[in-house]
């Protein structure tokens, strides 16, 4: 084993982590995953995380107050800037099949300092989407107990604390799940990730029994003003704050601040190249699942938003205070579907947690391996190799805040997180393209650079269109990131260390193992 200066000065913020050393970490006997995931498990790992309550919620809220009919082109806009950035997962991905997703790529391409923020943002995105979706998971179930007649009260009196026991549940089950292993897990996901693509199609193909022409006219609304009292100096999206345009309604930048809030909808895709390092013949397996998967999502969304602005106007969804697509069967007359809606939102709920909780894990799992993190987080289990210690550590941090804190005002935390990874992943394949061209690529991102920037810049862009107060918190949690890192990270880098500076290139199969 070779050493390297620990140097501390500004040049080792840009330090790198081999693709070798990365591969030669999968394969430890300690801190390897086990490879047991083929395309069909990546396929409705990619549907289980994208297909959640927000396809029954985020487009008639996008439609209202934003888009109008035009909500659909919000929706492709939002699934065209996803699949290009999409791409560059899959590139690297191919590449360098391990667990940690953006991170790793970042630690590779761009340095350590990066690599850091990068999986800072993950963790965010990860940790505050699980908790905000275990949340409503506990009340999509009691709207579900009540349509049945039962009143099942949804809080429990601990001292002077009130306790959501549903994000509990729901969470300890996936958490024990995911510790018995990735491959029970996806199975049990693929169930429920089937139904709840059932209930869908169901409502969907209801629905068009609903359209008229007509809802469909303006397509795209004129630009008005905002209501008086919205549109202030913390809901306005940053955009309209730098430039002083007067936050507005509809038109051509609603439809675009409309692809920024249905971007939500297409999360999680990066959450499945965290799964790199636990599927079988990665280089060709990982693309064709994420992109099956996007392919799959992207046409559901958009049959659901083409229903719900044909059902009913979108002027009518507006006057509503939370427009969902359930409202729309009620304008119509149909609202025992509001019952049926409510069953698929919580089981599309169900599987969304589980990915997040899963990506939560290998996030921390890959840093802590780097040093970035102790790395007694980094172990594995002997017997079925899953990272049991982070994992359950992970379940309980999200059932607490989940169970005990309204986490609600962070859901724009987690489009903010993502985006930034994506930004840095497009980057991160025009580098490695040019500093490591040995490298073997299963799949290769078309007209490079042109495709990566393009998909970089739009991820800017729908990031300046989040609201100023999302940014606030967002640079409240980086400022944290930073003094973690110089005050743990920096020190206890692997890298740093010079532990594996010169890790040897292992020879590698079609199935991602050494040989």
């Amino acid at each position: 084993m070779s050493t390297v200066p620990k140097s501390r000065g500004l040049s080792t913020l840009w330090r790198t982590k081999s693709v070798e050393s990365s591969l030669a970490d999968s394969t430890g006997p300690e801190n390897g995953l086990k490879r047991s995931l083929g395309v069909t498990d990546l396929t409705l790992m990619g549907i289980a995380v994208a297909v959640g309550a927000g396809i029954f919620s985020v487009g008639a809220n996008a439609a209202a107050n934003f888009a109008g009919p035009g909500v659909t082109l919000s929706f492709i806009l939002a699934a065209v800037t996803c699949g290009l950035a999409i791409m560059c997962y899959a590139e690297f991905a191919s590449t360098i099949p391990v667990a940690g997703s953006a991170y790793t790529f970042t630690y590779a391409t761009l340095g350590e300092f990066l690599a850091w923020i990068i999986g800072w943002d993950l963790i965010l995105e990860t940790l505050t989407g699980a908790a905000v979706l275990a949340k409503y998971w506990g009340i999509y179930l009691s709207t579900v107990f009540a349509g049945f007649g039962l009143d099942v009260p949804d809080t429990l009196s601990i001292g002077p604390l009130e306790l959501s026991w549903a994000p509990f549940v729901i969470v300890a089950f996936f958490t024990v799940l995911l510790v018995l292993g990735t491959q029970l897990s996806s199975r049990v996901g693929s169930v429920f990730t089937v139904i709840k693509v059932a209930i869908v199609l169901f409502v969907i193909v209801v629905g068009f029994f609903f359209v008229k022409a007509s809802n469909y006219t303006p397509f795209v609304p004129e630009s008005q003003p905002r209501p008086a009292g919205e549109g202030d100096v913390w809901t306005q999206s940053l955009f309209s704050f730098v430039s002083g345009a007067e936050p507005a309604q509809y038109g051509v930048f609603g439809l675009l601040a409309g692809a920024s809030l249905v971007f939500f909808a297409f999360i999680g895709f990066d959450v499945v190249a965290t799964s790199a390092e636990e599927v079988k013949d990665p280089q060709k397996t990982m693309p064709r699942g994420i992109f099956l998967g996007l392919g799959i999502v992207t046409v559901l969304y958009v049959l659901v938003s083409i229903v719900l602005t044909g059902m009913v106007s979108y002027r009518d969804l507006a006057a509503v205070e939370a427009p969902t697509l359930a409202t729309a069967f009620d304008l119509v007359g149909v609202g025992w579907a509001a019952q049926v809606i409510a069953i698929g939102a919580l089981i599309g709920l169900t599987t969304v947690i589980m990915v997040l909780l899963l990506g939560l894990a290998r996030i921390v799992f890959s840093m802590a391996r780097d040093g970035l993190l102790p790395r007694w987080l980094a172990k594995t289990s002997a017997t079925r190799k899953t990272p049991v210690r982070v994992q359950v550590i992970a379940g309980v941090l999200v059932a607490l805040i989940a169970g005990f804190t309204d986490v609600g005002v962070l859901e724009e935390m987690i489009n903010i997180g993502t985006l930034s990874a994506f930004v840095l992943v497009s980057i991160g394949v025009i580098v490695l393209r040019r500093t490591r061209p040995d490298l073997p690529r299963a799949f290769r991102v078309p007209l490079s650079p042109v495709l990566p920037i393009l998909a970089a810049v739009l991820c800017v862009w729908l990031m300046f269109n989040l609201t100023t107060l999302t940014w606030a918190r967002f640079a409240v949690w980086l400022v944290i990131g930073v003094v973690v890192y110089f005050a743990y990270g920096r020190r206890h880098s692997r890298v740093g260390l010079g532990e594996d500076a010169a890790a040897p290139a292992p020879a590698v199969d079609a199935g991602g193992r050494p040989h």
